[in-house]
């Protein structure tokens, strides 16, 4: 909380006002996103489009997407969140045409040049969950060079998704706890849910509080299959090109709203 108080007098986004109310409740410690939306939002530029056009369009829709992100990581410091999860690229997205996905890899290479100082100025520690050993090496490099450069942070953990699929995550854990097991660090009848957690990839940062999903699709889309299990889902029809930080804060206060139970 005292990285967002220290940062409130100069929000871009948010008067004082606002963000001592924000700040005066339950804020989520930890909120993901699947930020959907990119391609239909580029879609709804065009009025007719050939098959290139779309293309084109599409790759806009991309690029749009990832200038959002800054704002939002912006945004989420200012509002007191601790850590800031966000799908990027599943395990699934490999199924897309070639020259979109080596775009994509592109524009994540050419977002951690163009932040990783401004990254370093906020405070913010990256950090990446998936599988990276399918990856161009120059992206993996970009990624490396930036956990390095930011590991000083205490503002706020960024997390990027990429190559991620809960799935192959649950069966990564599998393989690393039969190896655990195999090896004598820890006897079959002592495995409980604390000790799973320990070996998922989202270990250092915790379970998210809020998901939220832009483009009004409700489904989970094979994110944090395990961790989601008690968090809060606030779905907004709210395309990821078009949301910004004031949409990041009605998703923070709906949260307040909640009554969280977590079987009780």
């Amino acid at each position: 909380m005292s990285a967002s108080i220290s940062t409130s007098l100069r929000s871009r986004f948010f008067s004082e006002e606002e963000l001592a109310c924000v700040q005066g409740g339950d804020v989520p410690r930890h909120v993901a996103i699947v930020m959907d939306g990119n391609r239909r939002w580029a879609t709804r530029q065009l009025s007719s489009y050939t098959e290139q056009e779309l293309e084109v369009a599409e790759m806009r829709g991309h690029w749009a997407g990832a200038e959002v992100v800054t704002e939002i990581v912006e945004g989420a410091i200012d509002l007191g969140i601790s850590v800031l999860t966000v799908y990027a690229f599943s395990t699934e997205n490999w199924s897309r045409n070639s020259t979109e996905v080596e775009e994509v890899f592109h524009i994540f290479e050419h977002f951690l040049r163009a932040n990783r100082a401004k990254m370093v100025e906020w405070g913010v520690r990256f950090s990446v969950i998936g599988d990276l050993s399918p990856l161009p090496k120059s992206l993996v490099q970009e990624v490396e060079t930036t956990k390095g450069a930011t590991r000083e942070g205490g503002a706020l953990d960024f997390v990027v998704a990429l190559n991620y699929g809960g799935r192959d995550e649950i069966r990564r854990v599998i393989g690393s706890i039969v190896d655990a097991i195999e090896h004598g660090d820890f006897a079959r009848d002592a495995l409980t849910e604390d000790l799973i957690s320990q070996f998922l990839d989202t270990a250092s940062f915790g379970d998210p509080d809020l998901l939220i999903r832009t483009s009004g699709e409700k489904r989970v889309s094979n994110f944090l299959l395990w961790q989601l299990a008690y968090a809060e889902f606030y779905i907004t029809e709210t395309l990821w090109p078009d949301f910004t930080p004031r949409h990041l804060m009605e998703a923070v206060l709906d949260f307040r709203k909640r009554s969280r139970r977590i079987g009780r």
